[in-house]
């Protein structure tokens, strides 16, 4: 694919691979973009590489480079477990098995394989922790360095994980978005900046639970899918997955998308509920899902629309709902982090306003390990 170019999904300027900025002159979000001469071929059931267990089975479904190297720890193919919650049966797709134990793995391993590809030495990076540790272990596994910016209020567990890696650690004191700040500043002065919400590769990584979740059911989508979000890139990627797949008439149709956020910080719900395009000015204020703690999703507008299109929702649940969730799944031995509860939490309220039913398929990915969490505040 060497007529791969980032294009600004905002004016149309199209940027070589190999720029080093993260965004259009513009501000607009790149996204990946192939000449117009050569269309994509639709995925097909005979692509899938059956006996690659990992999210590498859907090369072909990946638009990279032809000679980009498989950067790979073991990721993707994380199992489906049946569960009933509030009398609801739901499958729960266990991402927090991935090899650094979140779903980010899963645009890691695709964006440092780019990032191999094209030569990168040192790349920086923000973020409160799941997304920097899977960054620090896939870049360890290149041999790129990494240096990771974080916020005062990361967690211990998730701090040491990244240390442990091998990676540079900084504190920024301050908010996430200082942290961005001090990260874009050190990639104007040479790094590569490799953030998980700008670098459209991260969403083709992202994207390949779609191709997942088909094929774990027989190729077909489920009815109702619900994330937790904070930049809701993980629904975005399912999203895009799905209708890649729905072009290809590999599924019937689109899930619908449930986005999930704490009252404490929820610019997409409000937005969502404000009948707005752009999410919504908030001040963030505590929670203990830190992970969805982000006050100016850089794709909410995608996200919003997404939700939209596929006649989803977006909704809020309190701190008490986050831990009770939290509490109910550590019972039946599902040990998530409380981020990863608020997807669960969300469950009660589309149930009692009657959005998902228990005729449908719904599912639900854990995003996070409870292991990382342990001896942080709940």
């Amino acid at each position: 694919m060497e007529d791969l170019t980032f294009r600004c999904i905002r004016c149309g300027q199209e940027y070589p691979l190999g720029t080093r900025g993260w965004r259009c002159e513009c501000g607009g979000l790149f996204e990946l973009a192939t000449a117009a001469s050569r269309p994509r071929e639709p995925f097909s059931e005979e692509k899938v590489i059956a006996d690659d267990r990992t999210l590498w089975r859907y090369r072909a479904a990946l638009r990279l480079p032809e000679d980009t190297p498989k950067i790979t720890l073991g990721e993707g193919w994380t199992p489906l477990v049946d569960e009933v919650i509030y009398g609801l049966p739901v499958r729960l797709k266990l991402e927090f098995l991935m090899p650094t134990g979140s779903f980010k793995d899963r645009g890691a391993a695709v964006l440092v394989s780019f990032l191999k590809h094209l030569g990168v030495e040192e790349v920086v990076e923000d973020s409160s922790g799941n997304a920097a540790a899977s960054l620090a272990a896939y870049c360890a596994r290149a041999g790129i360095r990494a240096r990771i910016f974080v916020p005062g209020y990361a967690s211990p567990g998730k701090l040491e994980q990244i240390r442990a890696y091998g990676a540079e650690l900084v504190p920024v004191a301050g908010s996430r978005a200082d942290a961005a700040r001090a990260a874009e500043e050190a990639a104007r002065a040479g790094s590569y900046y490799a953030s998980h919400y700008w670098n459209p590769f991260v969403l083709e990584g992202l994207k390949t639970v779609a191709y997942e979740l088909a094929e774990q059911l027989g190729w077909r989508a489920p009815d109702n899918l619900v994330f937790p979000s904070g930049q809701g890139t993980f629904l975005l990627g399912a999203y895009h997955g799905f209708r890649e797949l729905l072009e290809a008439k590999l599924v019937e149709k689109l899930p619908r998308l449930f986005a999930v956020q704490a009252e404490a910080c929820a610019p997409i719900a409000l937005a969502f509920q404000q009948e707005l395009e752009e999410p919504a000015e908030i001040e963030p204020k505590e929670t203990i899902a830190e992970g969805v703690r982000i006050a100016r999703p850089v794709h909410g507008a995608q996200v919003l629309a997404a939700i939209r299109e596929t006649g989803g929702e977006a909704l809020t649940v309190s701190e008490e709902e986050i831990k009770q969730a939290h509490d109910e799944l550590a019972r039946r031995g599902l040990l998530i982090e409380p981020t990863s509860a608020v997807a669960v939490a969300g469950l009660r309220r589309l149930i009692e306003q009657g959005l998902v039913k228990p005729v449908e398929l719904t599912i639900v990915p854990l995003t996070g390990s409870g292991l990382k969490a342990l001896g942080g505040k709940r």
